[in-house]
Parts: structure tokens; C-alpha cells; sequence
């Protein structure tokens, strides 16, 4: 029984098969879902997701051979019905958004879709051994149990006050175990905790029963092992019914953390437990264990296997390669290994001798890798015609109707060379260069296409080839830089960060150039890289280097201004020596007057002077004796203006107007 390595967040989900290990289910980081044929070591079928980017495969777990009834009916088609009989294995996949895939590998499409139960990542699920019923849990802190009949929520419950990350159900399917803050053990019948275990510091990455429930279907004598992340231990719990069951009764000591666990489990007491586990840093141990009770001492595995390469031609260092997922065989001597890269693992049937500790697979990967897709799957088919099959046209009777040649197939000279060009040589035949001074093509020659761009750069990074990415990288188009890192496969965006940060270590110039790159791919490809765990592993040599030439740049720059600051100064310096001496010599000469000549026009100004003043006193005389007669005529008008008044009171203007035209 595996642990269907899908609990553990920093690896790639991947699970082999219940019981003939005949597929291996593998999900990609960019949400792909793969199986590969163990027997042929062939890619089985490929799903992608609707939304394969947005909500990526967090975890995965095969379930048990059951029949088209299960899951949630909906009216088929005539041409859809199947028998009764046949049987459909269903693959459960747990999403980032919440949601669980159920996936038909008989069918090769999606059987349906559980959603409703969970508010964030789900972080594993399970299968009931028994009953139509699917567990999963999530960092909301629940539990739900799903009715695959209907596709809904049949029971919710918090299982802790943070995340829990795995699950594991009971071989009778009566207990389940749940990993937050503590392990807890379930009673499913009432939903309610029968025991807790505390005992790891961080958070809990894999649960596994390793033994069958006695007949006496007590709780006496069940075993369970818990590993958690950055712990490289291995503990193995029993629980009893006396309560005393807190703490570990033994361990088993790792090279790191375990992220897949494979077991043989033991059906009696006497019987020993055979695990294959497979570590974060890529080894497979294998142990085996009697469980008779406490264990003071931590456990070392009896056998430790790890495959390397024989790495390439010039130095011929091996290097190794990382394990993926293991499983034992029906016979318990045999051993299935994945190892390789994820987009198209390596799977292996190997034989391990019982008295070696440590054993190193040297494997030459590069020559095993064919993908191979299956042809059963393929929906595009060529029809076949027969040589001597006459050919019925539409056309009178008795008229032929005009048939069209055949292209004949040249057939090559004897003398002729019939070897082809590789990839690399017709890689170095394009021509990046402008198309300025080319014959035949206008000086504004067409740009190249973005797309054509993207495939360079993905070749020269899986190739390593030097001539490809200088070609790519010397482009200084900004829009052409921004639309080639756009269509960039996710896949080759961290191979692209590690190429530029090492490119970013030499010239300045060159880095001038990678500087662009980097920002376009932090600005398309921020969300994807914020996701990578070993991000600051790579991104810490370009982060220091960048620290240790900024360092420098504000000395630099206070350099900068005292050289500027003196170098003015001695300009200024320099210009002052370089000007001519003034011209003493007085342009223009002001002479004044004699003594005599000022005491002659002093004596003119003070006559001057008195003359005026006299003059202002008459003037002032005149001005007021004018004011006087002013007001006399003013006071003779004002007096002739009352005699009028009192004339004609009287009477008198009307009697003599002569006198008054006398009067005036």
C-alpha cells in the first residue's frame, strides 16, 4: 500500500497503481495529468485540466475497481452506453482551488467533478476500501466526506484549528487518521476523536497503516507511520487500549524527508514489515522491521539505492539522479523505480541482493528517453486504398473524365550522398542578422516573428547551446523581448532564470542586455516563480551579485563628484592665468573749472536767487488781493440777488422791467 505521494506539496504528485503497478499517475507543475505504461515505459494517456494554470494538481490517489454506477448519472448518448460488467478505474485529483477531478482512465476524460466542500488547496484524498465514498481535507481545517453516487457533501467537520495535510483510512475503512497540529485517530461511525498523537514539531506529510486490525477487532496491536517535512525520521505508532500510546514505540532514520512511502503490510504478528521509502534528496531505502513492541534505538534501512548517470563525455563524473516514486512487486524481491525528470520519468524493474547496504543504478537516461504516445488513442486515422481500386468520378456516360497525375517520388542518384542534415546544422544555417544588404530583399526587411523566437530559446535551453541563446539574447527590441518571454512554456521559465543569472556574471555589457530579459520574465512569470520552494536557492547568486556591484556605486559616485568639483577648480584656474593684462591708459579726462570762475557764478546764482525771491513775494501779493475782489463780486452778486427777491415780493420787477435791464 502507498502512500500515493501526493501529500506533500513540494514535490510532484505521482502514484503507481493499486496492486499490478501496471500505470503510474504522474501530474506535471504546470497541472498536466500523465500516465505512463510501466510495462512499456510509454506514455498511456494525457489530461489537461480547463483549468490547469489557475488550479494546479496538489494531490492524487487511484481508487478501487468500480463499476459505471458509481459517481454522480447523468443521460448518456446510445453510442455512450456501457455494459454493467465493464469496469471503470477512477484517478481522484485534489486541486489548489478546492475542487477534486475524478478522472476515467478506461474512458481517458473526466468522469466528474466534486466541488462545494472546500474554500482552499486540498492537500490530500482517500478511498474508502468499501463503501462509495471519497475523503479529502484542506487548509480550511476540515474534513469532508464525499457520496460518489450523487457527487455532493455527505459529511463536514473541523478536524483541527490549522491546516491538515494528510489522511490515511484503516484497512477495514472503520478509523481515520488525520494530520494537523496532532495526529488524530476517527471514529467514522460518530465523527468523534478515539485517540491523538503528538510527537512532530512540523507539519506531517505522510500517514500510512502498516498493519491489518486483529480478528478481535480491538484497537490492540494496529501500527501506523508518520513522517513529517524537514524531519528525517520515520515514526511508527501503535495504538493500544489502554491509552498509553503517545509516543513513538520506534523509528526508522532517513536521509531526508520522505515524500513517498511503498509498504508490504504484515498480516500476522510474526510477519515482518517491508518499506520502501523515497526521500526528498532523490535515495530509496528499503526497511524491515518485525513489530514486536518498543524500540529504544532508531532504526537504519538494510539496503540504500540511488541511480546516477555517467555524465557526459568530457569529464565522465557521474551525477546523480533523483528518485521519484518505488514499489514492491507481488513477490516482495523486485522493486518498480520512477527516476528521472517529470515531464518523462524512467520506469525500471530492478533486483536487489539482500546483502548489500548500499547500491548505485548507473543509468544512461539520455539514451532510454522515447516518448511514445500509445496509438489506440489516436483519433486522427488514414484511410487505406487499395492499388487495383478503380476510381468512380461524376461525369456523362461514355465520357472519361480527365484524371489527375500522381506526383512521381524522385528517386535519388547512386552516387548521391543520403545523409540528412541534423538540427544542430540547420539551426546554424538560419540567419538572424537584419536583412539589410541582402539581395532581393527591401531595406525594411520583415522582423522576425516572436513565436520563432520562443522555440530558439526553449531548443538552446534544453540543448545547452551557446550559438542559439547568443543569437536570442542580442536583441534589443523591448516589445520583441516582452512577447518572446510571454509565449515561453512554463516549463523552461527557471531554466531561462538560472541561464541569465549566469550570464549576468560576466561582461557588463552582457548584463546589460540580461537585465531586460530578467525583468520581462519577473513581470510575466512573477505568479509561477512565487510558487517554486527552491526560488531563493537560485535566485541567490544573482541576488548577491547584484548587492556586491551596488555596493560600490555610492563611493563611485562621491569619487565622481570631488574629480568633477576639482577638475573645475583647476579649469577655473587656468582661465584666470590665460587673461591679459588690463590697458592702464584713461580713455576719457574730465577737467574742471577755476576757483574765480566758480566765485563769479556763485555770486549769479545767490542774485539769481534773491531776484526770485522777490518775484515770489509779488506773486503772492497779486494772488491775494485776486482772492479778495473774488469774494467782493461773489458778495455784490449775493446782495443784487436779495434785492431781486425782495422786488418781486413786492412787486416792483413786473411794474419796471426797463430799470432792470439798466441795472444790468
Amino acid at each position: 500500500m502507498a502512500s500515493d505521494g501526493g501529500s506533500c506539496a513540494l514535490v510532484s504528485p505521482c502514484a503507481f497503481s493499486p496492486k499490478s503497478h501496471q500505470y503510474l499517475a504522474l501530474s506535471t507543475q504546470d497541472g498536466r495529468l500523465r500516465l505512463w505504461d510501466t510495462l512499456s515505459n510509454t506514455l498511456y494517456q494525457e489530461y489537461v485540466p480547463s483549468a490547469h494554470l489557475s488550479a494546479t494538481c496538489t494531490c492524487l490517489a487511484w481508487g478501487p475497481c468500480r463499476t459505471i454506477k458509481d459517481g454522480p448519472q447523468r443521460k448518456k448518448r446510445k453510442s455512450e452506453v456501457v455494459p454493467h460488467g465493464d469496469q471503470l478505474d477512477l484517478l481522484a485529483l485534489g486541486t489548489a482551488a478546492g475542487t477534486i477531478l475524478l478522472y476515467s482512465t478506461v474512458k481517458g476524460q473526466l468522469h466528474s467533478k466534486l466541488d462545494g466542500g472546500h474554500d482552499s488547496k486540498v492537500n490530500c484524498v482517500r478511498w474508502h476500501p468499501e463503501n462509495n465514498c471519497l475523503y479529502s481535507c484542506s487548509d480550511d481545517s476540515r474534513i469532508v466526506e464525499w457520496d460518489l453516487q450523487t457527487g455532493k457533501v455527505k459529511c463536514k467537520w473541523k478536524a483541527d484549528k490549522c491546516a491538515v495535510s494528510c489522511l490515511c483510512l484503516s484497512p477495514d475503512g472503520k478509523m481515520l487518521l488525520s494530520a494537523g497540529q496532532t495526529i488524530k485517530m476517527w471514529d467514522l461511525e460518530t465523527k468523534e476523536v478515539y485517540r491523538r498523537f503528538t510527537g512532530h514539531a512540523t507539519a506531517v506529510s505522510t500517514l500510512c497503516f502498516i498493519s491489518m486490525r486483529p480478528p478481535t477487532h480491538d484497537m490492540e496491536g494496529l501500527y501506523f507511520l508518520s513522517g513529517a517535512a524537514h524531519d528525517r525520521l520515520l515514526s511508527v505508532w501503535q495504538v493500544r487500549s489502554d491509552g498509553k500510546d503517545k509516543n513513538a514505540v520506534l523509528s526508522f532514520t532517513l536521509t531526508d524527508e520522505p515524500i513517498y512511502v511503498d509498504l508490504a503490510m504484515s498480516q500476522s504478528k510474526d510477519e515482518a514489515v517491508k518499506l520502501a521509502v523515497v526521500c526528498k534528496d532523490g535515495q530509496m531505502h528499503l526497511c524491515e522491521h518485525v513489530l514486536n513492541g518498543h524500540c529504544k534505538k532508531p532504526l537504519s534501512p538494510s539496503c540504500s539505492v540511488q541511480v546516477a548517470s555517467p555524465g557526459s563525455v568530457g569529464d565522465g563524473v557521474p551525477r546523480p539522479v533523483p528518485i521519484l516514486a518505488a514499489a514492491l512487486t507481488m513477490d516482495k524481491q523486485a522493486l518498480l523505480l520512477a527516476y528521472g525528470s517529470g515531464l518523462q520519468p524512467v520506469i525500471e524493474r530492478t533486483t536487489l541482493n539482500a546483502g548489500e547496504t548500499h547500491v548505485c543504478l548507473v543509468r544512461d537516461i539520455q539514451a532510454s528517453l522515447t516518448l511514445r504516445t500509445e496509438t489506440t488513442f489516436t483519433k486522427v486515422k488514414t484511410p487505406t486504398v487499395k492499388a487495383d481500386a478503380k476510381l468512380l468520378v461524376p461525369g456523362l456516360p461514355g465520357h472519361s473524365a480527365p484524371i489527375k497525375s500522381t506526383p512521381v517520388e524522385m528517386k535519388r542518384k547512386p552516387g548521391s550522398d543520403t545523409k540528412e542534415m541534423s538540427i544542430e546544422e540547420r539551426l546554424s544555417v538560419i540567419d538572424l542578422s537584419p536583412a539589410e544588404g541582402r539581395k532581393g530583399v527591401h531595406k525594411g526587411g520583415l522582423p522576425l516573428q516572436t513565436d520563432s523566437f520562443a522555440v530558439l530559446l526553449v531548443q538552446g535551453l534544453e540543448s545547452s547551446d551557446s550559438n542559439i541563446l547568443n543569437k536570442v539574447f542580442q536583441t534589443k527590441k523591448e516589445v520583441l523581448i516582452k512577447k518572446t518571454v510571454a509565449r515561453l512554456p512554463i516549463p523552461a521559465v527557471l531554466p531561462l532564470v538560472q541561464e541569465l543569472s549566469k550570464r549576468m556574471q560576466g561582461h557588463p555589457y552582457s548584463g546589460v542586455l540580461m537585465v531586460r530579459w530578467l525583468k520581462a520574465v519577473f513581470t510575466f512569470h512573477a505568479s509561477y516563480l512565487s510558487t517554486l520552494p527552491s526560488l531563493v536557492s537560485h535566485l541567490g547568486v544573482l541576488y548577491h551579485m547584484i548587492e556586491s556591484r551596488v555596493k560600490m556605486f555610492h563611493k563611485l559616485s562621491r569619487l565622481h563628484g570631488k574629480l568633477y568639483l576639482l577638475i573645475t577648480q583647476i579649469a577655473a584656474t587656468d582661465k584666470s592665468h590665460s587673461v591679459a593684462a588690463l590697458d592702464q591708459t584713461a580713455k576719457l579726462v574730465y577737467e574742471e573749472d577755476s576757483s574765480e570762475d566758480e566765485a563769479e557764478g556763485s555770486g549769479d546764482e545767490m542774485l539769481a536767487e534773491e531776484e526770485d525771491s522777490d518775484h515770489w513775494e509779488e506773486e503772492e501779493i497779486k494772488e491775494v488781493t485776486e482772492r479778495s475782489k473774488k469774494k467782493e463780486g461773489d458778495g455784490e452778486e449775493h446782495s443784487d440777488e436779495e434785492m431781486n427777491i425782495e422786488n418781486k415780493l413786492n412787486g416792483d420787477s413786473d411794474l419796471e422791467p426797463d430799470n432792470e435791464s439798466e441795472e444790468e
